[in-house]
């Protein structure tokens, strides 16, 4: 039945990467989503928050303006950076540890990888992308000009928005940046033009330190377009791509397991995730299949198995320079064989 369910006998199941790049291809699939994390931001250098060598492995809490106490919390669980309380009080951590990132994001200092492409590539091609939800804030999916903006789901909100955590006022975006380089210290001694010290970027509308990226904190509110396109699209999704997430973070990591039975999911990762939500690596799968491997490398295998090997020689010069190696690479290893 569930076989017959999707159109397709199990001789034809999709069991490997080429299984699914022949799934896209074929009229059964009509509806693919992506639930994106971290890693496919990787090859970009953005720094994967979580990982050894992350955001919260390196927090020097001493560095930061902030009370002892304030401190203390933070050297015990460096993720209350980014707690929506704690930046009520003081806006000052946040601002500074995220300084780069958003002075970055304005002057476009990270380039959307392969991975990101692949999503716009497969809107263009096939038209059958429904919805990318990613838990990214970098805003890479951006860049993809070709990608409608409502295909995109910030599930965590996104750097390229500015907004008062108080009173929820928008302010311009290129005016905040400039008031973040002029009034917040760099403690990652990068710009010396930095000041010595940080003073509050104040909110316009209500005047108070609460102005930011419209970033989700914890402790905050996850955006509703979040579950109102959830809910209108996982009935119909014949393909989740699973992609460079730990899928340890809720609400987003439900997807994986409210698509309904006859989804087909394809996870793309270094290693196992999502096992305790129903993920099955076992060679008795009869819906998961597990790409073993960084995201660029598998986006380019998919890339390759789907003949879009003209649309990867014009992207070299919009990835970050490895991703383009890597195109380069492969273009060669197809024109040889050809």
């Amino acid at each position: 039945i569930f076989l017959m369910s999707i159109g397709l006998f199990s001789k034809d199941m999709p069991k490997d990467l080429a299984g699914v790049a022949r799934l896209i291809q074929s009229s059964e699939c009509k509806n693919i989503a992506f639930l994106t994390g971290a890693g496919v931001s990787v090859a970009s250098g953005i720094p994967d928050f979580r990982s050894p060598g992350g955001m919260y492995d390196t927090l020097r809490p001493e560095l930061l303006t902030a009370t002892r106490e304030q401190q203390e919390v933070m050297r015990r669980d460096p993720t209350a950076v980014v707690e929506r309380t704690l930046f009520l009080q003081n806006q000052f951590p946040y601002l500074e540890v995220r300084r780069p990132f958003i002075i970055g994001t304005r002057d476009h200092a990270w380039k959307a990888t392969l991975a990101h492409h692949f999503a716009s590539l497969l809107h263009t091609k096939t038209g059958k992308l429904t919805r990318v939800y990613t838990q990214n804030i970098d805003g890479l999916y951006s860049q993809c000009t070709a990608l409608p903006a409502d295909k995109i789901i910030p599930v965590h909100g996104t750097m390229s928005k500015i907004a008062c955590e108080n009173c929820g006022e928008d302010s311009d975006f290129d005016e905040f940046c400039d008031e973040v380089k002029l009034s917040i210290k760099d403690i990652y001694g990068i710009d010396k033009t930095a000041p010595r010290q940080s003073t509050h970027v104040l909110c316009k509308a209500c005047g108070l330190p609460t102005v930011k990226p419209a970033t989700v904190m914890f402790g905050g509110s996850l955006p509703a377009e979040f579950f109102h396109c959830a809910e209108k699209d996982l009935p119909s999704m014949d393909l989740l791509i699973i992609a460079g997430t730990s899928l340890v973070v809720s609400p987003a990591n439900s997807l994986a397991y409210s698509v309904p039975s006859t989804t087909i999911r394809l996870i793309v990762n270094n290693e196992p995730v999502g096992e305790t939500l129903g993920i099955d690596y076992s060679n008795e799968a009869t819906r998961d299949i597990f790409a073993q491997g960084d995201c660029e490398n598998v986006f380019l295998d998919l890339m390759s198995l789907l003949g879009w090997e003209s649309e990867l020689a014009s992207l070299c010069d919009r990835i970050p320079d490895t991703s383009s190696l890597l195109v380069q690479k492969r273009l060669k290893e197809l024109s040889q064989r050809n």
